[in-house]
């Protein structure tokens, strides 16, 4: 291979599905506070949008801790959550500028994995039972608990995502926006292409990829999950 050619090669880093999870998610979230703060706008006054959106999510999340045993080497937990000594010894190669370059997930972007999932789910079924404002309706298992519960229960709902998931969100967008442009370690763009340059990497020289249809049996499960779920709880799937 000439150098030229060498230059402009790239190997497999993220699959369809898990960049598909990736924008949807995003998207989803956008969607979350925009269906709850312009419900009366959107003529959505029993937030109908919004509690739909909020079971996507959950089945999004379901999906992906399945895939993250299921799904390609990039996306396995395995492939990238670490322990504290490999993370503190990344986070102080990275201060140094001598952090090594990772396929999937670096070990400080293992933890920011986990800590979005962990985020959204405890957003996602918080909202099971939380009721609107003028307690006109509420989530799917709203019923289960008592009414200062459900107050209770829908304050933490939206101080989570307030207090939580937006400076996560927000952290995560900067530092993926610095390796991209500081340190030339295409982070966004492999999310939406899916591959990155063929380099030496700390974690796997290439990903092995997981297929669309095992995607879709695994989301079939984790719809299941949620849906089944809520129904076996005694909750109402009523929108």
């Amino acid at each position: 291979m000439t150098e030229t050619a060498r230059a402009h090669a790239s190997v497999p880093a993220w699959d369809l599905p898990t960049r598909a999870f990736h924008w949807t998610l995003l998207a989803l979230i956008v969607w979350a506070w925009v269906s709850v703060s312009f419900a009366e706008a959107l003529g959505d006054t029993t937030l109908v949008y919004h509690r739909a959106n909020g079971l996507a999510i959950l089945t999004l999340i379901i999906w992906r801790i399945l895939w993250g045993f299921a799904g390609s080497s990039t996306s396995r937990f395995a492939g990238f959550v670490q322990g504290p000594v490999t993370v503190a010894s990344y986070a102080s190669a990275l201060l140094r500028g001598r952090a090594a370059r990772y396929l999937g997930h670096n070990p400080m972007g293992g933890l920011m994995v986990l800590a979005l999932l962990a985020t959204v789910a405890t957003i996602g079924s918080l909202g099971l039972f939380a009721v609107d404002d003028n307690d006109l309706v509420g989530g799917p298992l709203y019923r289960l608990v008592g009414e200062s519960q459900n107050v209770r229960l829908t304050r933490l709902h939206d101080q989570v995502f307030y207090n939580a998931l937006l400076p996560l969100v927000m952290l995560h967008i900067a530092v993926n926006s610095l390796y991209t442009l500081v340190k030339k370690d295409p982070l966004i763009q492999a999310m939406v292409t899916g591959r990155k340059p063929a380099m030496e990497y700390a974690d796997a020289p290439r990903a092995g990829l997981a297929s669309v249809g095992r995607a879709l049996i695994v989301l079939a499960i984790a719809a299941t999950i949620v849906l089944g779920g809520i129904l076996a709880l005694g909750g109402s799937l009523r929108l």
